[in-house]
């Protein structure tokens, strides 16, 4: 196993990271065998785990804490605040209120004494940056965290808050976490050459597109099945009726074929092409059996080529997304009340 830098913190992280989203309700409901599932990523070389507080409302990093009892000195482990936890509405967000009581929540769930990587999970354009970033500070001056992270922001939220740390004098976030594919490449545009200006780690998710390149989508070939709730959720992203999840239809089945004459897997070509890019440090595998995991491990060992990445290129071009819908982050500027007058 490869380990990387982490931005500039000097930390080093296996470059494929264990995504424990599966292990609890949401996926694989055994505890114990979510557990082998994990000391089996460990035994492989990764040396990186991401969760977050909302996965399974804390079963997951439950499951975590079980499984690394006895070796966290020798983990990074990542998780994340500001989905909703209860109907309060006070349980959720950005706030420093909120933000410093889940960590509380998320460290004695995971039974450790520090977090040393905690991210926000989405950005608030409604809580003032300088608020999250001094909550940020303080658990870090506390030796609770060690660095702070946020997911699925917008470029302009991620340069601000550079910006902000700097004039302020806080911690500054040291890492991204956005979604990355063949199929979602977006970020390819502004978020990833932001990062790598800062000097930030990106540690990436759903390389596999929420399972369109894992072979499961072809055409012709039944998609329907059971679909997990969090799935069900995204509708507009799996859909099979809408032309944008047509147009991801078609290139799945390009890809597929590529893969095919590079004699690999499609999930080996998927991981491995996020890998590729130079401002990736590391890409979450978030496997539900272990089935998942040994198919998804090998990826650490590939390096594909020019020539082929030239063709995935031609497939899908740089900087583009098929479906909008699975770029994570959708403006609240674009919403009808944000855009039109109110009626007098």
């Amino acid at each position: 196993m490869e380990y990387r830098p982490l931005g500039r913190t000097g930390v080093q992280v296996s470059k494929l990271c264990l995504g424990a989203m599966m292990f609890g309700e949401w996926g694989t409901k055994d505890h114990d065998e979510s557990i082998k599932i994990i000391h089996r990523a460990l035994g492989a070389g990764i040396n990186f785990i991401d969760t977050a507080d909302v996965y399974s409302h804390g079963e997951s990093e439950v499951i975590t804490g079980k499984a690394i009892a006895g070796r966290r000195d020798d983990i990074v482990l990542a998780t994340k605040v500001h989905m909703p936890m209860g109907e309060d509405p006070n349980q959720r967000g950005n706030s420093r209120r909120w933000v410093i009581r889940e960590a509380e929540n998320s460290l004695r769930r995971l039974g450790t004494d520090w977090i040393d990587l905690y991210q926000v999970h989405r950005y608030d354009p409604a809580t003032d940056l300088d608020e999250t970033l001094g909550a940020l500070t303080d658990l870090i001056r506390a030796g609770k965290v060690r660095y702070a992270g946020h997911s699925t922001w917008p470029v302009s939220a991620i340069v601000e808050a550079q910006w902000t740390a700097r004039d302020r004098a806080r911690e500054r976030f040291t890492c991204e976490q956005p979604t990355y594919s063949i199929l979602t490449r977006g970020i390819e545009n502004d978020v990833l050459p932001t990062c790598a200006r800062y000097g930030m780690g990106v540690l990436s998710y759903s390389p596999l597109a929420g399972g369109w390149l894992t072979g499961r989508y072809r055409t012709g070939a039944d998609a329907e099945g059971p679909f997990s709730a969090a799935r069900q959720a995204l509708a507009n992203r799996f859909d099979l009726s809408l032309p944008e999840n047509q147009r991801k239809l078609e290139a799945a089945g390009q890809l597929a074929k590529l893969a095919s004459e590079a004699r690999i897997s499609l999930i080996e070509m998927a991981i491995a092409f996020v890998l590729r890019h130079p401002a990736i440090t590391s890409a979450i595998i978030g496997p539900r059996t272990m089935e998942h995991l040994e198919s998804q491990l090998p990826a650490a060992g590939i390096d594909l080529p020019d020539d082929l990445l030239d063709r995935i290129d031609q497939t899908v071009a740089p900087g583009v997304t098929i479906n909008p819908a699975d770029n994570g982050w959708v403006s609240p500027a674009l919403q009808p009340a944000a855009r039109r007058r109110q009626p007098r």
